[in-house]
């Protein structure tokens, strides 16, 4: 899959008005990728965290190939 069809497959799943639903997806996603779920798990201290953390936050977006301007504009 291209790096453009993740992106919008991305960001089409991450736009409903439901945060928690979009959280969701954004772990499903992450979970599928297996290099992803790698990278964060070496930063991750507490795995039962409800959120992300800005050092988290960049390397899902560099991930999916979004920039900063582009999440903000989500």
């Amino acid at each position: 899959m291209t790096t453009n069809n993740t992106k919008t497959r991305f960001s089409n799943k991450t736009i409903p008005s439901n945060t928690t639903a979009a959280i969701q997806l954004l772990r499903k996603e992450i979970k599928a990728s297996q290099e992803l779920s790698s990278k964060l798990d070496k930063l991750t201290r507490n795995k039962r965290a409800h959120y992300f953390t800005h050092i988290e936050l960049g390397i899902i977006l560099k991930h999916f190939g979004i920039s900063q301007e582009e999440f903000e504009d989500l």
